[in-house]
């Protein structure tokens, strides 16, 4: 098997040993060079020609993520950015890097241990990858003068999924049913996805609480390392965010939150699934499409990762495949033919 070969760029010394030798441990994965800022990483991209690169955010002579925006466009190499707590992980995914993780407290094994596993995964899903570079996204603008009636859309998303549903609430007209969001991310990053979106866009977005109502004009984002699911309340919808363990290799799961879907709202509701690696959520949908619901899917052409999507459209779960630059419009399309 050919090895995925790895570039590892960080200004410290002591991060850059801590990422080389702890993602060396995977037999798939080769670390090929590291580089101390990005003019040092441009010379080792030339000469080692990875698959892969890990990019810190702060480093001196040039950030990560205007590194980023010159790289892609002369060299489409997947970038997974390793970061700490902060919202510039978002503008590292808008350039067009595929994934991020957040950095460790070096002093804790634990800590360590569970980062480098999480990156080795990413490492993976990113050779794998698309890029999406940043400006090439073609989403097209919604006409106003939509139907607001109607139960509720749920989306599901992983890897490239920030970006995508991102691209399809930014160009919505705010007159539209509640939306629940499934993203893949871990805890903290869902509120600050929900505060970017809410900022971006027409909708009020917020990171999800139990006894939230899926009202119109609203987005709730399950919280990063919890499930949430829909219960019906009288002649609304609410939410409950629930700790659990990982379904699919997920928290939140995708799947739990279709299923939820699927039993208490049924015909009338909308799922949509997006780019991500994996099948979380293939199951989920197909449940809401057997209930009467109207199922979308992301084609591969605009996916980062054609997996999620895949599954779920070999199993019979997608009723239509559509373009991300059409999704929104593929949504509005559906809302006036139910309230025709």
């Amino acid at each position: 098997m050919r090895k995925i070969k790895v570039l590892i760029v960080d200004d410290s010394l002591i991060f850059r040993e801590v990422l080389a030798r702890g993602i060396s441990t995977d037999p798939v994965i080769e670390v090929v060079a590291k580089a101390i800022d990005p003019f040092d990483a441009r010379d080792k991209i030339l000469e080692f020609e990875p698959d892969v690169m890990t990019c810190d955010i702060e480093m001196p002579k040039m950030n990560g993520i205007e590194f980023i925006k010159r790289l892609l466009p002369q060299y489409p190499l997947p970038v997974v950015v390793v970061s700490s707590v902060s919202m510039v992980v978002f503008e590292a995914m808008k350039a067009g890097a595929v994934d991020f993780v957040t950095k460790p407290n070096i002093q804790s094994v634990q800590d360590v241990e569970g980062f480098i596993n999480e990156l080795i995964q990413k490492i993976k899903i990113a050779a794998k990858a698309k890029i999406k570079m940043l400006g090439k996204s073609n989403t097209r603008l919604v006409e106003e003068g939509v139907p607001g009636k109607g139960k509720l859309i749920a989306i599901g998303a992983s890897t490239g999924g920030t970006e995508a549903v991102c691209n399809i609430l930014k160009v919505l007209p705010s007159q539209l049913p509640g939306i629940v969001v499934a993203q893949h991310i871990p805890p903290i990053f869902s509120k600050l996805f929900a505060d970017r979106l809410n900022a971006s866009t027409r909708f009020q977005v917020k990171e999800a609480q139990t006894g939230d109502y899926v009202d119109p004009g609203c987005v709730l984002i399950a919280p990063g390392g919890q499930h949430m699911r829909i219960k019906k309340a009288g002649a609304r919808y609410k939410v409950e965010c629930f700790m659990g363990e990982k379904v699919n290799g997920h928290s939140p799961s995708i799947d739990i939150l279709f299923e939820s879907v699927a039993k208490e709202v049924g015909e009338g509701a909308i799922g949509v699934i997006l780019t991500g690696m994996g099948y979380d959520g293939a199951k989920g949908l197909l449940a809401m499409r057997r209930k009467g619901c109207k199922t979308l899917g992301q084609d591969e052409k605009s996916s980062v990762v054609y997996g999620m999507p895949k599954v779920a459209f070999e199993i019979g779960a997608v009723e239509r495949q559509v373009p991300l630059e059409t999704m929104a419009q593929a949504l509005v399309n559906l809302l006036r033919r139910q309230n025709g």
